[in-house]
């Protein structure tokens, strides 16, 4: 029976050995799961038996399943969301989305709808909905089983009351206006899908990837739909690909919207902030 100090090295080596950059950090949180305590308490008890499952578990990561999968949940925004492989998992950079519709809109009580096309798990809208409280919120989806995680996660954090999930082609079925457009498109060009980490290209849906040939088929589709959905004092914010946002703000400015992008905080511009431009 190895005791959690002994697996805890060996699953670092393991982990490290297959590429893993943070291998000691990612097997305390294997161990943690497997024994349903915390990353402290790991440490804290170091004889401690292990638990029979845990080797099951090292050896999808080592096989490079996402972390997320396999523990099942992913913070965002200081929030916890159920993932399965139907869905993107939530990412630190598509915080910067959030971050750039709050200084987009800083009288936070006036915001009254929001929209998440391609909402996935979710995180964008429920993040969103967190911090405008006044706000009601509509997700689409695709995917009929993403739309549904989306659902329990916002049951799971309280908002169920405040948000409505539905299974669509972006917003072909939606006919009001809103105060906030969010969306975290596929922005990945087609030709490149293959190249991307094993954990991405191996798990996560290539629906949510693909961007068409140069990465910005899902851009224009939402460009076309954003004069009728977006509110008059409205804002739009979109994710973006590394490298995407020349092409981007000229694709927004010749339909017509003012535009702007924030950066992450790897400098690299992320969210596409777009008002009208007038009557």
């Amino acid at each position: 029976m190895e005791r959690a100090g002994a697996t805890l090295v060996r699953a670092a080596g393991m982990l490290r050995a297959t590429g893993i950059a943070n291998p000691r950090w990612e097997a305390r949180l294997l161990l943690a799961h497997a024994f349903g305590i915390s990353r402290e308490d790991v440490l804290a008890n170091p004889d401690r038996v292990v638990p029979e499952n845990f080797d099951a578990l090292l050896a999808r990561r080592v096989g490079r399943e996402p972390l997320a999968f396999i523990l099942g949940e992913q913070e965002f925004w200081s929030l916890s969301f159920a993932v399965s492989p139907v869905t993107l998992i939530p990412r630190a950079d598509s915080e910067t989305v959030i971050e750039a519709a709050l200084v987009a809109l800083p009288d936070q009580s006036r915001v009254r709808r929001i929209i998440d096309l391609g909402t996935g798990t979710g995180c964008l809208l429920l993040a969103a909905l967190s911090e405008f409280p006044a706000a009601f919120g509509v997700g689409v989806d695709m995917v009929p089983e993403a739309a549904a995680l989306a659902r329990q996660n916002a049951t799971t954090l309280g908002l169920a009351g405040r948000a409505a999930f539905m299974a669509g082609n972006w917003a072909g079925a939606i006919e009001k206006e809103f105060d906030l457009v969010l969306a975290n498109p596929p922005y990945i060009a087609t030709g490149d899908l293959a190249g991307l980490m094993p954990e991405v290209a191996g798990y996560e849906p290539g629906l949510a990837l693909d961007g068409g040939v140069d990465g910005l088929a899902a851009f224009r589709t939402i460009l076309a739909e954003l004069p009728r959905l977006l509110a008059t004092d409205g804002v739009a914010v979109l994710e973006l690909g590394i490298g995407q946002d020349a092409a981007m703000i000229a694709l927004a400015t010749d339909v017509g919207f003012f535009v702007a992008t924030r950066a992450d905080l790897a400098g690299i511009a992320r969210a596409l902030v777009l008002r009208r431009a007038g009557p």
